[in-house]
């Protein structure tokens, strides 16, 4: 009996401990999932008592508006921007924090700072740095020769102004995760390399880079995921509207889909646009973690 339950106990027990977390997925995740996939099939009006079913209609609609196509494109566009130079500024600060510093703990506690601050006070703060008659982007151009930018009203110029803020915000976040797997490395690696007259930016190309592969990979997918759900940055800069704009210059996926819901009260539509976003998340994921292994073989 004694050593049934000893079996018992060491194959059930791994399931049981880690079961919180599904059982919790399943009600919280799962079943969201499925019930917005139930009502994007419906024409389902908060204002209005019947919900007819009306098969994949909403999705036939959402491929022919030209709005979600503008905000699918205005989604990407801030994605790249943002997430390309906040990758490599982190993997930078991180090398930079993986020598010796005076003040080490400083500087690396100083890195989420940018991260715990809330999103409204970093949006303010950017649209007054960013502002047409005031700003100090402007300012610093204007001592250039570079005349005053309508930040707001262009399409680059808003997707440049949006990504600042994000790439403020994550920068230092990303760049502890890359500090955590740089000490990892084994010093000796670097004191060879340094015996053979290494440079540090050459140690991190051959050395750093290639060790922590996995690392980077893992934020390449998460950084993918979060920047195409971007909404609270641009619903911000744009003074709290939901149109991205006077043109929808700067409405991403997400805004719009909010538009639908929470603007129209379309949640039949709203919920097609969600499962069409989740759809791009999870494509642009594969891509992104088959394209960084293509490049971890070669």
């Amino acid at each position: 009996m004694k050593s049934w339950l000893h079996r018992a106990d060491v194959k059930a027990s791994p399931y049981l401990y880690i079961s919180p977390f599904y059982l919790l997925f399943g009600l919280l995740g799962a079943f969201p999932l499925v019930y917005t996939a139930w009502v994007s099939l419906h024409d389902w009006s908060l204002l209005e008592d019947e919900h007819p079913f009306v098969g994949l209609a909403n999705y036939k609609a959402l491929f022919a508006d030209s709005l979600f196509w503008n905000a699918l494109g205005n989604t990407a566009s801030i994605w790249v921007i943002s997430t390309v130079p906040q990758l490599l500024f982190a993997i930078l600060l991180a090398h930079i924090l993986n020598n010796r510093l005076r003040g080490q703990t400083l500087w690396r506690t100083g890195l989420l700072l940018p991260n715990v601050t809330s999103v409204v006070a970093v949006a303010i703060i950017f649209g007054q740095l960013f502002g047409r008659d005031y700003g100090m982007i402007n300012w610093v151009l204007g001592q250039f020769g570079i005349g005053h930018i309508d930040w707001q009203a262009g399409t680059a110029t808003s997707h440049i102004a949006i990504s600042a803020m994000i790439i403020w915000r994550w920068t230092g976040y990303n760049a502890l995760i890359y500090l955590a797997a740089m000490q990892a490395v084994p010093d000796s690696l670097h004191e060879a390399a340094i015996l053979d007259g290494a440079t540090s930016m050459q140690r991190l190309w051959r050395i750093t880079i290639p060790s922590i592969r996995p690392t980077i990979i893992f934020t390449v997918i998460v950084s993918t995921i979060g920047g195409l759900q971007v909404f609270a940055e641009p619903l911000l800069f744009g003074g709290g509207g939901l149109t991205g704009g006077s043109d929808g210059q700067f409405q991403t996926l997400a805004l719009y889909l909010y538009q639908a819901g929470f603007g129209r009260f379309d949640f039949g539509y709203a919920s097609a646009t969600a499962w069409l976003m989740f759809l791009v998340i999870v494509l642009a994921a594969m891509l992104n973690f088959l394209l960084t292994r293509r490049i971890r073989r070669a």
